[in-house]
């Protein structure tokens, strides 16, 4: 495990990794992000953050239902063996769209029909945040890769603080998803970004969904202003009218069951058709 007390001027500067990582004591239960509640999240969060831990690249800090260390060595050697031309990034959520023995039975369905005939690869870290995701895209992972269309969905797990990593506020979370998507253009000039609102967890009348659409308000004009770049909200799909999120769509109102990755599948279907491949499935 690791701290997120780091300088992220010498972290930025490329400085051995070795002394930008601060053990904490062991004994710390796993978590789950999503199955924490946002609220008690918080609750234990410091009050003072560090320099924008949001920016600063760091490998794993929690725990979580697999093997953080054993998933990045296997990802490093896939992006060794080959181009692949879709990639995914992000956090749990997408983890469990590829599928992941420890949690059966969520996305790999979906994944396999939509996506087993492409070159593809999937970079989602249940647990992960925008500093884990920098930390990832330095180390390997997106080595040698020239992907034409990148779809990233990142951000929800940096507003939940722990005592490995304080919570960012909205704008940092913002900071750190334009870091990520900087560093994508700069390994991958030609890819194509497709960039998620961060999708809708908890109850309507947790913090979490205000601090969301604050997120992605500054996201969609983010994403307006940049070149190469589609930003897609597919939250509203996954809320009825009185803006519940369905249990058959997301049954921890946070990881979207096969139904719920159905629909994310369907709804980026025409931009994988238009930057990956004719076709398709629809």
């Amino acid at each position: 495990m690791y701290s997120c007390v780091v300088d992220p001027v010498t972290a930025l500067a490329g400085v051995d990794d070795s002394r930008l990582i601060a053990p904490i004591a062991p004994g710390a239960g796993p978590f789950q992000a999503c199955d924490m509640s946002y609220t008690a999240c918080m609750s234990n969060s410091p009050t003072v953050s560090p320099p924008h831990a949001a920016v600063v690249p760091v490998p794993r800090l929690e725990n979580d239902f697999y093997d953080w260390d054993a998933r990045h060595a296997a990802k490093c050697r896939a992006a060794a063996a080959g181009n692949h031309d879709l990639v995914f990034i992000g956090d749990s959520i997408t983890h469990l769209f590829e599928g992941d023995p420890a949690w059966p039975g969520r996305g790999e369905q979906v994944w396999a029909e939509f996506y087993g005939h492409h070159k593809v690869l999937n970079l989602g870290y249940g647990w992960d945040r925008t500093q884990n995701v920098l930390w990832r895209l330095a180390h390997g992972e997106f080595a040698n890769q020239a992907p034409r269309l990148v779809v990233l969905l990142i951000g929800t797990n940096n507003l939940a603080g722990t005592p490995n990593c304080i919570a960012s506020t909205p704008e940092q979370t913002v900071e750190g998803i334009q870091m990520v998507c900087t560093t994508i253009a700069a390994a991958a000039p030609v890819a194509h970004i497709l960039l998620m609102a961060v999708l809708p967890r908890g109850t309507p009348q947790e913090q979490a969904r205000p601090d969301i659409r604050r997120i992605n308000q500054q996201l969609e004009a983010f994403a307006r202003a940049a070149t190469q770049m589609t930003y897609l909200d597919i939250g509203p799909r996954f809320l009825d009218p009185s803006g519940n999120i369905p249990l058959a769509l997301m049954d921890d109102l946070c990881h979207p069951t096969a139904a719920g990755y159905r629909i994310w599948a369907q709804a980026i279907e025409p931009i994988v058709r238009r930057h990956v491949c004719s076709g398709c499935n629809v």
